[in-house]
């Protein structure tokens, strides 16, 4: 896991099986002393990177801090263990220089939008205080992917909430944005798609950190899991006139002040 001031928690539990209260977790953390500008809140270990890894880089790169958030460890898998998607882990954020990660320890393959789930989710979001939220698109064939969409959907109403018994101050993060993952197999409408040219290789060094899930085991024959990863990025930046590209959803209209900043074919 990255190391030094930019990460303060490497990893903290929520769930009932562990018998500590939320509000303790939150008062055993250093305190925050910048919020986030942004948080990818990925249902496991590898999904921020498979899907959205250039455009982490590309923030970081822009100084931006950045966190990504697990909402569970990934296991079990035919190839893994806790200890080496830990490491995984670790080495991925290091390839990115992520300003922060953490893990709710949930349930994974059960992960459900539950009220204590809920309660979780938003109160770290009121200590992160991301202004951006990028989480999982609301249709996935992965439950698991489906069930975090909608846990941070629910999540980011609660955090606002007056006269709760969430710790800290309410806060309503101001924006969320959708990904894709890879499982289903679909040809999504974005509502804006992020050059990633320049970090791609970088995307793919961070990608290629989780041995146990994307390599060992796998066929090598073409297409690989890699090979679609690369393939799909392609195809955005196609679309939008570059060389690699990562889309993103949002349900509501996306406003801009001045035309500088699009891209255009």
């Amino acid at each position: 896991m990255v190391t030094g001031d930019r990460l303060w928690s490497r990893k903290f539990c929520v769930s009932r099986r562990v018998e500590v209260s939320w509000e303790h977790e939150v008062q055993s953390l250093p305190p925050v002393e910048k919020p986030l500008d942004i948080l990818v809140i990925a249902a496991h270990p590898d999904d921020a990177e498979i899907s959205i890894g250039g455009t982490i880089i590309s923030c970081l790169e822009k100084g931006l801090r950045v966190g990504v958030l697990e909402l569970t460890s990934g296991e079990p898998t035919p190839h893994g263990s806790l200890e080496t998607r830990q490491a995984e882990t670790a080495a991925a954020s290091a390839a990115m220089n992520l300003t922060w990660r953490g893990n709710l320890d949930l349930p994974n393959r059960q992960l459900l939008p539950s009220l204590d789930a809920r309660h979780a989710l938003a109160g770290l979001l009121r200590l992160l205080r991301p202004q951006i939220i990028l989480t999982h698109y609301w249709e996935d064939a992965h439950p698991d992917h489906v069930a975090a969409s909608q846990l941070t959907d629910a999540a980011r109403f609660w955090a606002k909430l007056s006269r709760s018994d969430l710790a800290g101050e309410p806060f309503h993060p101001p924006q969320i944005y959708y990904y894709w993952s890879i499982h289903l197999r679909n040809h999504p409408q974005p509502a804006f798609v992020f050059d990633v040219s320049r970090q791609f290789e970088q995307k793919m060094k961070a990608v290629r950190c989780y041995k146990s899930q994307l390599l060992t085991g796998r066929s090598t024959q073409f297409p690989t899991v890699l090979d679609d990863i690369r393939d799909r990025a392609r195809y955005w930046g196609w679309s939008i006139g570059t060389s690699y590209g990562e889309p993103f959803a949002s349900r509501e209209t996306i406003g801009i002040g001045e035309f500088a900043g699009l891209k255009v074919k």
